[in-house]
């Protein structure tokens, strides 16, 4: 089956402009104009993806946003942000909520369907990865994508797991930003460095007490501490 994008949009021509590309580009779509009604079909379709508008009456896109992304049903479902052009302070909220990507309306059709087809692959591949990295009380699982804290289940989004997997990859190794944003979200754009810079900082929450271990490398990027005595 064709991967589902889940469009919540309540303007009815953009969200028939939305289904009408997706359909073309080998999709399924399933498209609704309201908030609550996007979180329930979230629930229930399980998409591949969604395309939310951040401006939507009622329960606007940011709550929708928080809602999937503070459930574990929903979690791992990739969230594209569809905003105003001056929306910068809710697209970096969006960020924080934990959506992978934004569009800018009016936004190019060719544009929004590479930015699609680069999230749903974005998974990072499991080439140069342990099935299982242990350090301290971390311990991640690759091939259930799952990170322990302490014995304790900490939920990761897609694309903070690839940002992990790819850290872990290059161990010891300072990796720039444009490095993280072809190899994690697979695009390179000007002006994306504070993406990077937002996953890593809810990357870091996420690991607790271990947050250290992810290093900030002054004018590169960020490095992945090796295991004392390790060359």
């Amino acid at each position: 089956m064709p991967p589902t994008i889940l469009v919540i949009e309540d303007e009815p021509d953009i969200g028939n402009l939305l289904a009408f590309h997706i359909k073309a580009a080998g999709y399924e779509c399933v498209v609704t104009r309201d908030g609550k009604a996007g979180v329930r079909l979230a629930q229930s379709e399980r998409p591949s993806l969604i395309l939310l508008d951040l401006m939507l009456p009622g329960m606007n896109g940011l709550e929708v946003c928080k809602a999937l992304k503070g459930s574990p049903e929903t979690d791992h479902i990739p969230i594209i942000m569809l905003t105003a052009r001056g929306d910068e302070v809710d697209r970096v909220l969006g960020f924080e909520l934990g959506a992978e990507d934004y569009v800018v309306k009016p936004f190019s059709p060719r544009e929004l369907m590479l930015r699609i087809k680069t999230v749903l692959r974005r998974h990072a591949s499991a080439a140069g990865l342990p099935q299982r990295w242990e350090r301290g009380g971390l311990m991640a699982d690759f091939e259930a994508h799952i990170l322990y804290v302490d014995g304790e289940d900490v939920h990761l989004t897609r694309t903070e797991f690839a940002l992990l997997a790819e850290l872990v990859r290059n161990e010891g190794k300072a990796l720039s930003r444009e490095h993280l944003l072809a190899k994690v979200w697979g695009y390179e754009f000007e002006g994306y460095s504070r993406t990077v810079d937002t996953h890593v900082r809810r990357l870091r929450r996420k690991m607790g007490a271990y947050a250290d271990l992810i290093e900030t490398v002054r004018g590169v990027g960020y490095r992945l501490q090796r295991p004392k005595g390790e060359a």
